[in-house]
């Protein structure tokens, strides 16, 4: 079972590529940033874990460009994997965002995955001129057009919302496809959804009990015809006992996410290399 750490960057205390070394160097295998462009002042949508349009953290209006910040963290590390926890990948052009993460896994060595979300903001998504009713169906046609910007010579993609001809575009991803996480919370219409159309399940901050949703997932995978298991990759919400460790990692968690605190960055690296040794990773 691996483990990586999520820093909700924001303008302020550790830079990504801080966070990322201190951690590459505790042994940590991954790092996790989100992604927010903006948030509408007057919203509709409730916030998940305050369930109204109250925000628990005033980083979401102030989070970093995940792309950007990945970059300079590629930079100054060799091995720590570069994560998002998570993008929102139907803000942005797919065309535009494919190059972007086909160059970013290029030059950090074939380390990118995506943990993506389909975005509980609709009112951010409104203003990307995305139909909230239809934020599935959109990501669903983005991963697709990407993918083929990644894996075919002569790329192009026909959907409802993002279409294109025979296209040339280069670099491709030193992994072909880039791994993708959907980062959403626990139903069977979620599991479907991954089954078909990705490489795996990230859980929510609310979500705790997940050893039966796993037992869901893999069936909804099975149903699918997919080889081999999902990807899990569990956002720490708790102090786990070594029992909940050893039960996650009997029901098929590939990964650990362990958040860090928002101090300084002498703090966040004495965080990280104190809770690195006591995982037992240095």
């Amino acid at each position: 079972m691996r483990h990586g750490i999520v820093l909700f960057t924001s303008d302020r205390g550790i830079t990504p590529a801080q966070a990322a070394k201190a951690a590459e160097d505790a042994g940590f295998d991954t790092i996790y940033v989100p992604e927010h462009t903006h948030i509408p002042v007057k919203r509709d949508a409730a916030h998940p874990g305050t369930g109204d349009e109250t925000l628990p953290d005033d980083r979401y209006m102030r989070t970093l460009d995940p792309w950007v910040s990945l970059a300079t963290a590629a930079a100054i590390t060799t091995k720590i994997r570069l994560s998002t926890a998570v993008a929102l990948p139907v803000e942005s052009d797919p065309i535009t965002l494919a190059k972007t993460i086909a160059t970013l896994d290029h030059l950090s060595g074939g380390r990118v995955t995506i943990g993506a979300g389909f975005g509980w903001n609709t009112d951010e998504l409104t203003d990307h001129h995305v139909p909230a009713a239809k934020r599935r169906t959109v990501l669903k046609e983005y991963l697709g057009a990407m993918r083929a910007l990644w894996t075919q010579d002569e790329a192009s993609y026909e959907g409802e919302f993002v279409s294109f001809g025979p296209s040339w575009a280069w670099p491709k991803p030193p992994q072909g496809e880039v791994p993708v996480i959907i980062g959403a919370a626990a139903g069977p219409k979620t599991f479907k959804w991954i089954a078909e159309n990705a490489d795996g399940w990230m859980t929510t901050p609310t979500q705790a009990d997940i050893t039966d949703k796993i037992v869901d997932l893999k069936q909804a995978w099975a149903d699918a015809g997919r080889d081999g298991a999902p990807e899990i990759h569990v956002l720490v919400v708790m102090r786990p006992s070594p029992e909940d460790l050893a039960a996650w990692e009997a029901s098929g968690v590939t990964e650990l996410i362990w958040g860090v605190p928002d101090k300084s960055a002498e703090e966040v690296e004495a965080f990280i290399a104190k809770h690195g040794a006591r995982l037992g990773l240095s």
